[in-house]
């Protein structure tokens, strides 16, 4: 195996690193591509290669993927929120490099099985409660709109047979270590892993808001499984809802509150932004995810378990 994994170098892309390289000994190389070079700690194998580059520009995305490439997961992004404010930038990185990337990976090997990464944040409108692989996408964001695209190039170059492509829909993840970024649905984590840093947080929209989740553990062996997959279970729409569960801001709480104790709740504030509620719940609250789970795809016990295993690795 010989993979290139785009925006490598940040949170998904270092963990996916990770389970790949202890789930996989037949790897050969994988290729970390980002804007910044890789932490010199996560280089713990020479089959790592830390390469900064612009996916961008058609002459740098060639020297990425070459005709030995077997796998390349497409993780690099402009967040929702920050894709919103800047139109071109979303335009340029989350629409133009993945079909430079694509066409790359036509040009270069046909059997390359590319997994893009895309969101949620492509339905939007009057959703039924719960939606599933046939709810058609009527995104209500730059960002949504942009993925929603990639989704329809992905599956267009695979049915053409230019590339062995899938895209997977990510749930919210949550809980994200580290710090806040321009995503709308940073909050999300943010009400579990700044309380018990004991630094403030603010929860944007009601809480009672629907939220469909996923523990990053979980996001991490469902997008490698995607990897891995007979994609002859694909019938049509080569688009996979990824497996998660319905939860909601103040079920969150409560579970901080009932784990750690009712003072960590004086870390939270709940100034509302109409501009990231509008954003999140325009997202699905409910999906039936009977079809994946029949094909190997996995999902998150309750709530309380994604916490556990958040406060388990933050240790």
């Amino acid at each position: 195996m010989n993979i290139v994994i785009t925006g490598g170098a940040g949170f998904l892309g270092t963990e996916l690193l990770t389970y790949l390289l202890e789930n996989f000994p037949s790897i050969h190389s994988i290729k970390i591509v980002d804007r910044v070079e890789l932490s010199q700690n996560l280089i713990t194998s020479n089959k790592i290669q830390s390469i900064v580059a612009d996916i961008t520009v058609a002459e740098e995305v060639k020297k990425i993927i070459d005709k030995e490439t077997t796998h390349v997961f497409h993780l690099a992004a402009i967040v929702s929120s920050h894709a919103e404010e800047d139109f071109e930038l979303g335009m340029l990185v989350n629409l133009k490099a993945t079909q430079l990337l694509l066409d790359r990976c036509r040009e270069a090997n046909t059997n390359i099985r590319f997994v893009f990464s895309s969101s949620l944040a492509v339905f939007g409108g009057k959703l039924p409660e719960k939606i599933d692989y046939m709810t058609a996408m009527q995104p209500s964001s730059s960002y949504g709109t942009q993925k929603a695209i990639c989704e329809l190039l992905v599956n267009d170059y695979a049915r053409k047979g230019f590339v062995d492509a899938v895209s997977v829909r990510l749930p919210t993840i949550c809980v994200r270590p580290g710090a806040p970024n321009k995503a709308a649905s940073s909050f999300v984590s943010g009400l579990i892993r700044e309380p018990l840093k004991h630094e403030k947080t603010n929860c944007p929209v009601d809480l009672n808001l629907p939220l469909w989740v996923s523990s990053p553990n979980t996001v991490i062996k469902n997008i490698v499984h995607a990897s891995q997959i007979n994609t002859d279970h694909l019938v049509g729409f080569r688009t996979i809802n990824l497996p998660g569960l319905q939860t909601s801001p103040k079920e969150m709480i409560d579970c901080l509150s009932n784990e750690r104790g009712e003072s960590y709740l004086d870390f939270i504030s709940y100034e509302k932004d109409e501009k990231i509620e509008k954003i999140v719940s325009s997202w699905p609250k409910s999906i039936n995810n009977e079809k994946e789970l029949s094909i190997g795809f996995i999902k998150d016990h309750s709530f309380n378990s994604i916490f556990s295993e958040y406060v388990k690795s933050a240790k």
